[in-house]
């Protein structure tokens, strides 16, 4: 369904992945190329670690975090009794 004023492009965050965005979309990077997607919803990139960026490619996933990795070494510590 195409946007107009009274339906707007819906824009979907989630902190733990991609941008989703209604499509199709167009996109100008930082360098003004500019990158098209003719799909239904188009999933930007925001963690910087997709090979087809702006596109994510579910690199995320891949990869945790510092700190999520410094919890999980934490909390297996505190089950064995380590301090």
């Amino acid at each position: 369904m195409p946007n107009s004023a009274e339906r707007p492009r819906r824009v979907t965050v989630d902190r733990e992945g991609p941008l989703l965005i209604e499509g199709p979309v167009e996109v100008t990077d930082g360098d003004g190329t500019t990158h098209v997607s003719r799909r239904f919803q188009a999933a930007i990139c925001t963690c910087r670690r997709s090979r087809a960026f702006p596109w994510c490619d579910t690199s995320h996933r891949k990869r945790r975090r510092a700190t999520d990795e410094a919890a999980t070494n934490s909390d297996a510590a505190m089950e064995r009794g380590e301090p």
